[in-house]
């Protein structure tokens, strides 16, 4: 976690559920106390080792960067590109790095550390992300959306479905039999 990175097979960062880009974002969050470092210029894919390229991409309405490998085997993307991606973090719009260009002369970037210079720049000149914020209401919105949808995808765990999935689990030979088991939870479970 300390090169806070994640690498994701292709395809793998928009099939995540709800549950797992939740998980992830608590991981993230438990390694925030290292500071960001540059990602190496030369990083390669770990699958067929040919070097990764920096892609510019839109998710939703913000910008984001990472390094895609070449054969499509997947991509390297730093945690704080993975929370502008899920939309956790947000872009800033042209009139807030105006705003923030009058009262602050240089940033570090969030993604790679390197130093930003708002009197020339909205994006680092290393890894060309663009300057994001932390927006606590869409940090909280994010999570109290993915929270629902995790919940609506999973059904609520009723004595019913407790017992129909003890009874699907194989049963090892000294195990008693699955009518005793469904016998013993219908009467604790008082379910007909």
């Amino acid at each position: 976690m300390t090169c806070q990175a994640i690498w994701f097979d292709n395809m793998e960062s928009a099939q995540l559920t709800p549950g797992a880009v939740l998980e992830l974002f608590d991981l993230i969050r438990a390694g925030q106390s290292q500071p960001p470092r540059p990602i190496s210029g030369s990083c390669a894919c770990p699958a067929c080792r040919h070097a990764l390229a920096l892609v510019h991409d839109f998710e939703r309405t913000n910008r984001i960067t990472y390094y895609r490998c070449v054969g499509c085997h997947g991509r390297l993307t730093t945690f704080t590109q993975f929370l502008v991606e899920k939309n956790f973090v947000r872009s800033l719009n042209p009139a807030e790095v105006s705003r923030l260009r009058a009262v602050v002369a240089q940033i570090r970037c969030a993604s790679c550390g390197a130093p930003i210079d708002l009197a020339h720049d909205a994006v680092c000149s290393y890894c060309r992300a663009p300057i994001a914020i932390l927006d606590a209401d869409a940090v909280q919105g994010t999570v109290a959306q993915l929270t629902r949808e995790e919940q609506a995808r999973r059904p609520p765990m009723t004595p019913r479905v407790a017992v129909e999935s003890l009874l699907s689990v194989p049963q090892q030979s000294s195990s008693p039999a699955p009518e005793i088991i469904a016998g013993v939870l219908e009467l604790l479970f008082n379910i007909v």
